[in-house]
């Protein structure tokens, strides 16, 4: 009997709540789907992870190649920067060879010479070519004489009183020849300035 009266409420309960019944079916199908989305989107993170790590693989190869490149470079310019400075007097030296051959030439005429006039101006020609040869090459006098003085060019040795207003504060002789090469001052002049 007792047995009758539990299935009789057990009954009672499947008629009295057909929805609940439905309501399981229901969240068990809704459970699945959720089963099923949590599975596709963990398999999406691991696609997305394999792509990322993959990507990532790419990027340092990318660095270690680009890396190594660039040290090549450095590596290849300062050698060639080396080679240049090396052999950038080669040029200049090559271009003065002549003038040293007329040099050796005029000294070797100076000994049977008896003509100091003639020696001279041997000795003139030969000042010529060098000037023109090193003009060549982008070496030009800084001009003195006259002008005020100016640092960027001019190393005053020496002060003297200046024999007229005109010559206050310029340059009244130079001691010393002072060049740019291609505007770059290699040696000052040096100068005495008027005070």
């Amino acid at each position: 009997m007792r047995k009758d009266k539990e299935q009789k409420n057990t009954e009672e309960q499947e008629v009295k709540d057909p929805e609940t019944a439905a309501g399981t079916e229901r969240c068990d199908s809704e459970s699945a789907e959720e089963t099923a989305n949590v599975a596709e989107e963990k398999q999406e993170a691991e696609n997305g992870s394999e792509k990322m790590a993959a990507e990532i693989a790419e990027w340092r190869d990318k660095y270690v190649r680009l890396s190594a490149e660039f040290d090549n470079y450095r590596k290849r310019t300062l050698k060639e920067k080396m080679e240049l400075v090396s052999s950038a007097g080669e040029e200049v030296i090559k271009s003065l060879l002549p003038v040293m051959d007329d040099l050796e030439r005029a000294l070797a005429a100076t000994e049977k010479a008896s003509d100091v006039a003639a020696v001279r101006e041997g000795v003139v020609l030969i000042s010529n070519k060098l000037r023109d040869t090193l003009r060549g090459r982008g070496l030009t006098e800084i001009e003195a004489i006259g002008q005020e003085l100016d640092t960027d060019f001019h190393e005053a040795i020496a002060k003297i009183p200046a024999q007229n207003e005109a010559q206050k504060g310029r340059i009244i002789d130079v001691v010393q020849k002072g060049y740019k090469l291609n505007d770059k001052v290699i040696r000052h002049s040096k100068v005495v300035v008027g005070e």
